[in-house]
């Protein structure tokens, strides 16, 4: 083994190094400093990410298996981004916890990294910073809940949320079943049971090349999950002595293998967004129109809530990613790597379809060509997106009024007054939303309908919003339109009453106005005013250096790596 990095801290008698030992003795023993991998164990646990309050469980078993390795295990805890509770939006701060942790593993004695994930954005930014940081790095996600049942059937969390409360709203379900439905839908430890963004971005990884294949999609609750961080942990010391970082094995071809992946599995339109970060930070030139070239025409095999039927426990016993890459193993790069040094393709000769309802094959697809679809025109010079599978057919391609809200208050304020002047065949148009104007870009572009259309029995409605939406909902929305309105998309000039045509075939969202009056156009005063205009902090400097959507949403000081080197003392 060549010279560990850390050795740079820890070797030699000088007062540095002195510093650097004794105040990391502690019990430990002297020979623990000298040939000995240090292994960071990045940790997104928290209380406050309740999809990741198990990881320090699981970072015990990573501990156990680096020891077991001989190398020497070490407690990091990193940011922390729970979906669910953080406001405005955990988005804000995806970039954040990319740019800290990156940091934190180039600061510090470290030769590699567990990177611990489960919750939508953990799992996202800790691949950022180590793609940055480019030290040996393995991902080992915190796995998916226990099946939700309710009233007899099956209860995804997110998706049912969606569910239910509309049906509240339209007066089908009363509030104090609504209210019993909480403990059904969340029933053990682990992230989202549906294929949302945690358990798409799980799973991108794994065919990505960043987690041991066979792991991603293990329930939080089953034994065989510690296994495999234990294992993980006995792989990161592996990876060090062969100096297999991202930039090793991150190749196109990985992204393109990932790209088939979430078509595949039906995957979140949020991966599109982390993919594409993810690759600006290894310098591989990712584009939007790649996802629509490679997977928009991708047949989904998975049926899976919020697309199909099923959840995640199902998916895991049914066969898991594997078995679902080998049904589409024509379609991806044979050579393409993964961290144990093996290409992913290695590990497809024996994976099973053990439940052909669950996961379908190539021949019964659930959707033939469900893909995410990339859309442009003059409403999304930049693009825009749309998840066939989780859409109404009859509303692929649509004409229809649009009716506009200039903010989320906006919409919140007027959506189910009586006297809104909407129908089925509206468009709602809510901006606003984007990384720089909400800011953060968060999960509100599947809009609720309107009571007075819900009690008509009304279900779906085109959407379009420069925002995003969580991986477990569903509907005909178009989202991550680019420009967002406050960068000046066109969007900001839509006016209530202007037709919105979208094709899906044709990859197309317009509005039909002629463009020179769509030029002459100023945005309305309401709309400039709900844009984000923050003073200082964290949000002042997300607003000043964010970018669109279509490249990834991060911050233009930050696109690309910095490597692992420091290069001073720190006394």
């Amino acid at each position: 083994m060549e010279r560990l990095r850390s050795a740079q801290w820890y070797e030699g008698q000088d007062r540095n190094a002195y510093i650097h030992r004794a105040w990391m003795r502690r019990g430990v023993p002297g020979d623990a400093f000298s040939g000995r991998p240090q292994i960071a164990i990045a940790n997104t646990a928290s209380d406050l990410t309740p999809c990741n309050a198990h990881l320090d469980e699981v970072a015990a078993s990573v501990r156990n298996g680096v020891y077991e390795a001989g190398g020497i295990p070490l407690d990091l805890p990193v940011v922390s981004l729970g979906e669910t509770q953080v406001r405005p939006t955990a988005m804000l701060w995806r970039n954040m916890a990319a740019m800290a942790t990156e940091e934190m593993l180039r600061a510090n004695p470290i030769d590699g990294v567990v990177l611990l994930g489960g919750c939508d954005k953990t799992i996202p930014s800790l691949l950022m910073a180590a793609a940055s940081v480019d030290l040996p790095a393995v991902v080992v996600p915190g796995g998916p809940m226990l099946n939700g049942t309710f009233r007899g059937g099956l209860l995804g969390c997110g998706t049912g949320v969606w569910q239910l409360s509309e049906e509240v709203r339209a007066g089908t379900l009363s509030q104090e079943q609504f209210t019993r439905s909480e403990s059904a839908m969340i029933r053990s430890r682990g992230h989202c049971n549906t294929m949302g963004t945690a358990s798409t971005m799980a799973l991108v990884a794994e065919a990505l090349g960043t987690v041991v294949p066979g792991t991603a999609g293990t329930p939080a609750p089953d034994s065989r999950l510690l296994e495999a961080a234990h294992h993980t942990g006995r792989l990161a010391v592996d990876m060090v002595g062969a100096d297999r970082r991202p930039a090793t094995f991150l190749t196109e071809a990985s992204f393109r293998n990932a790209i088939v992946a979430l078509a595949a599995i039906g995957g979140s339109t949020n991966a599109v967004v982390h993919l594409l970060a993810v690759a600006g930070r290894l310098g591989i030139d990712l584009s939007l129109d790649d996802f629509d070239r490679i997977g928009s025409r991708v047949p989904v095999l998975v049926d899976l809530q919020p697309a199909g039927r099923f959840l995640m426990e199902d998916f895991h016993r049914a066969g898991g990613l594997l078995a679902v890459l080998r049904e589409v193993r024509d379609l991806l790069d044979p050579d393409a790597l993964t961290v144990t040094g093996r290409p992913l393709a290695h590990y497809l000769d024996d994976a099973e379809i053990w439940d052909g309802e669950v996961i379908r094959t190539r021949t019964r697809p659930l959707v033939a060509e469900g893909g995410i679809a990339v859309l442009r025109g003059n409403l999304a010079p930049d693009g825009a997106l749309v998840k066939p599978a989780a859409a109404s057919p009859h509303l692929l391609r649509h004409r229809g009024r649009a009716v506009v809200f200039d903010s989320i208050e906006d919409f919140r304020a007027r959506i189910d007054d009586p006297g809104l002047d909407v129908d089925a065949d509206s468009v709602l148009v809510l901006r606003g939303c984007g990384p720089k104007g909400y800011p953060g870009m968060p999960e509100v572009a599947n809009m609720p309908l309107p009571k007075k259309l819900l009690e008509q029995g009304v279900r779906d409605m085109v959407r379009v919003c420069d925002g995003r939406m969580s991986g477990t909902a569903y509907g005909t929305v178009v989202l991550h339109v680019a420009p967002e309105a406050a960068a000046g998309g066109p969007l900001a000039l839509v006016r209530t009453g202007d037709v919105i045509i979208l094709d899906v075939e044709a990859r197309r969202i317009d509005v039909d106005v002629p463009d020179g009056e769509l030029a002459r156009r100023a945005p309305d005063q309401a709309t400039v005013t709900g844009f984000a205009a923050p003073r200082r902090g964290w949000e002042r400097l997300y607003v000043d250096h964010v970018l669109q959507a279509d490249t990834g949403a991060d911050l233009d000081f930050l696109v690309g790596s910095s490597g692992s080197e420091v290069s001073r003392e720190s006394h």
